[in-house]
């Protein structure tokens, strides 16, 4: 078998950059989790950060394709300030979460307190906090404002708004614990350095990772040509994510004791990014022709109500997809608590790998055959009723190892298969010297404002409805823009087809498809 060694950079910038991002893109989410943030301040979260991926994917997209000979140089800093702010994340202090066993309530000072009392008290600092205590001597569980008296002798004032005087000789013998409530402490959380550092850091890498992702298809395609596979130079990267998160997943169980430690996980990351920078060195870009009106040509595209369509639903696949990748993990460690399931890091590292070097491989190497067999229409429609099947059988699973095998069934038929359809037809339809631009908008509305509403609408109904719930309503919303898209597309728009052969849409170069587009302008 000849090697192109042409192509070797490319391959080993895929492999190199997903593998330092399969130990820290799953665990985001539940990362926040651990440190207290809510489903619904975390989908907000990650919600405004994909508006900001819709602004800067075009912007950087547009940066390339204007300054290209600086495109290495552009991408290697992008790369950088990735790797570190997620490995700046690694030393951000946690909040200290309160759990206290109290034996002997001669060590409590039982007390009644008005709401105003209450509220005077409740300041974010470490002496004073709300708890949910239970006892074999209150008949529900209560929440009582928490001082610590004296910590030299574990004294603790335990104050309640109840009107009615606690009896404390019919308690005196009666245990009690109490733990942090976490919906009432949750805003002395977010006014703290803990919260503020993790969302900036968050937002800074995740920013970074989605516009040198976006930036690397371009890259490819330059590289690439017409004479090569897209998915046969993206699969190496699904190869890196999925062994990368294995690993990782294993090391950080092996060496966490009572707590996570997600150190073994930065280090993985370094070391592939270091590679990968050797990588990015190696790589011997083409020279393009900048395009000569980069707005008119897009402008143009946008003008069509078929590309327009296809933007639409790209947006749609975003909102399906957004909530498997922000929510999936948090759903499974919710499971693993309710049905005892340990060592939930390997499996997460399982259910990664299961996903990359199942799914995506397979689906990654031959969706350029199903493309041209099927067509992107079809391809979509496919996608989106993958995604409902998807959705369906991960809500009723009786244990998380059941989310293994499906992951590995499945991935490949939803985001493989549609990300190659979005990547592909972006591709196909971008002015000539204007991909980076083309990529960046295709991109910013599927992973951007897409992943921006399934991200907020996700985290509310997670939180309202529960996360089986929620999962059953994104399953039903993917049968239905399946259907939808379909319909659409055999009825008001078929006499806008894009040329065809032997009646499967036609995939052009450039200038073709852009004539095509213009032959069929509806503006």
């Amino acid at each position: 078998m000849k090697i192109n060694s042409k192509l070797l950079p490319i391959k080993a910038h895929y492999f190199f950059f997903m593998a330092a991002m399969g130990p820290i893109l799953p665990q985001l989410q539940v990362y926040g989790k651990e440190l207290g943030i809510s489903s619904v301040v975390m989908g907000s979260v990650t919600g405004v950060l994909p508006i900001v991926f819709l602004l800067a994917k075009p912007a950087f997209g547009m940066l390339v394709d204007v300054y290209r000979n600086y495109r290495k140089t552009i991408f290697m800093m992008l790369i950088c300030i990735m790797t570190i702010s997620y490995a700046l994340m690694n030393f951000i202090p946690p909040e200290a979460k309160v759990e206290v066993n109290i034996n002997d309530l001669d060590d409590v000072i039982l007390d009644t307190c008005n709401a105003t009392d209450i509220r005077n008290e409740l300041q974010c600092n470490n002496h004073t906090t709300t708890v949910i205590c239970t006892s074999d001597c209150l008949t529900e569980p209560m929440s009582f404002l928490m001082n610590s008296v004296n910590s030299n002798t574990s004294k603790y004032r335990l104050c309640t708004s109840i009107n009615e005087s606690l009896d404390i000789n019919t308690t005196a013998s009666c245990g009690m614990k109490c733990k942090e409530d976490i919906e009432v402490n949750n805003g002395c959380l977010y006014k703290s350095f803990t919260f503020w550092s993790f969302v900036i850091l968050m937002s800074i890498g995740t920013i970074g990772f989605n516009v040198t992702n976006s930036i690397s298809d371009a890259i490819c395609f330059d590289v690439i040509g017409e004479q090569y596979d897209y998915g046969k130079q993206r699969v190496w990267g699904t190869i890196g994510f999925g062994l990368s998160a294995l690993i990782a997943g294993y090391i950080v169980d092996l060496f966490s004791g009572s707590s996570i430690s997600y150190t073994p996980a930065i280090i993985v990351m370094l070391t592939f990014s270091f590679f990968d920078l050797l990588a990015c060195i190696k790589l011997q870009l083409p020279i393009i022709e900048s395009p000569e009106n980069i707005f008119k040509d897009i402008k143009t595209l946008l003008n069509n109500r078929k590309v327009m369509t296809f933007i639409i639903f790209a947006v749609f696949a975003g909102i399906v997809d957004s909530f498997i990748i922000y929510y999936l993990f948090w759903y499974l460690e919710d499971l693993a608590e309710a049905t005892g399931t340990k060592n939930i890091k390997l499996l997460e590292g399982l259910i990664v790998a299961a996903e990359t070097l199942g799914g995506e491989v397979i689906f990654f190497s031959i969706s350029g055959k199903i493309l041209e067999r099927f067509g992107h229409v079809h391809c979509f429609s496919m996608c989106f009723i993958n995604y409902a099947l998807r959705l369906g059988l991960i809500s009723v699973v009786p244990s998380p190892w059941w989310v293994v095998p499906i992951e590995f069934l499945l991935q490949g038929p939803t985001y493989a298969l549609t990300y190659t359809t979005i990547v592909a037809y972006a591709n196909e339809l971008a002015p000539p010297g204007a991909s980076a631009t083309m990529q960046g908008i295709a991109a910013g509305m599927d992973d951007g404002f897409g992943y921006a509403i399934g991200s907020f609408i996700g985290g509310i109904l997670y939180k309202y409805i529960g996360g089986k719930n929620a999962m059953q309503v994104f399953s039903a919303f993917g049968v239905l823009c399946s259907v939808s898209h379909l319909v659409l597309h055999k009825t008001v728009l078929d006499k806008y087809d894009i040329p065809s052969v032997d009646g499967q849409p036609e995939y052009k170069n450039p200038e073709d498809a852009l004539k095509s587009i213009n032959s069929h302008d509806l503006t």
